[in-house]
């Protein structure tokens, strides 16, 4: 597939009235991609779409048939699929000791099975042309933090299917990549970023000396759906201010 012909595609974001995916959808929109957007609320995804110009859907990701039903709403608006990103997610700061089954059910719902049903329906999407697909893991899933048994599980979980899909459908020209971020100030962190103790704890884990802003991400997300990295596949990229690989010495 050539730069020119990937660049017809659509780009499908799921997760797009979030703080990293409303991030993405105005920076792409704003280099002229053709998007469609995915997400839970009607009322955010109407007011997102009339912001951007694009249009979108309110589904629950966590119903595959719902996913599914996303994919074929985009192809008729947006045509062949080239890009497609989850940016669904959630964040659960428990022991396992206090996680509740409900907590895990929920946690493993919202990142992996997300993550799941995109992949599995996007990858028939692009059987026929090739494209990049990109999730998003968590540094928690490469480093123990504690009180993120859950969340971890799942953002680990979201690293073997990237490896694996990435492996399966080389093939046939689709990339499968994800985005490891450390902690985002978004309004799903606003608990944690707004509290002056946690906040001070986990600006301490970061050697950069900040916390992630959603242009952060959105921008390593972008670099990865351009055709120009066609050569970039099975790769989980840290964007965590070096918190998962490197150690604090504050």
């Amino acid at each position: 597939m050539t730069y020119q012909e990937a660049e017809k595609g659509g780009i499908v974001i799921f997760g797009a009235t979030g703080g990293i995916g409303s991030e993405l959808c105005r920076r792409l929109s704003n280099s002229g991609s053709r998007l469609f957007l995915v997400g839970h609320t009607p009322e955010k995804i109407e007011a997102l779409a009339t912001e951007t110009g694009k249009k979108g859907v309110a589904i629950d990701a966590t119903q595959p048939e719902e996913v599914k039903r996303a994919f074929e709403t985009a192809y008729s608006e947006v045509g062949p699929i080239q890009g497609i990103v989850n940016c669904i997610g959630s964040v659960l700061l428990k022991p396992a000791h206090l996680t509740t089954w409900s907590d895990w059910q929920t946690t493993l719902a919202l990142n992996l099975g997300t993550a799941f049903s995109v992949v599995r329906e996007g990858t028939r999407a692009m059987m026929s042309g090739g494209g990049s697909i990109v999730l998003i893991s968590s540094a928690a899933a490469r480093i123990g933090l504690p009180n993120h048994e859950a969340i971890a599980a799942a953002k680990a979980g979201i690293i073997g299917l990237v490896y694996s899909a990435a492996a399966t459908y080389a093939a046939q020209g689709v990339r499968v990549n994800a985005v490891s971020p450390g902690l985002v100030q978004t309004p799903l962190t606003e608990k944690i970023t707004s509290n002056d103790r946690s906040r001070g704890f986990s600006l301490a884990l970061h050697p950069l000396g900040r916390l992630g802003e959603p242009s952060d991400i959105a921008s390593a997300i972008a670099w990865l759906l351009s055709p120009e990295q066609s050569w970039v596949t099975g790769q989980v990229i840290g964007v965590d201010g070096g918190l998962g690989t490197l150690k604090s010495t504050k």
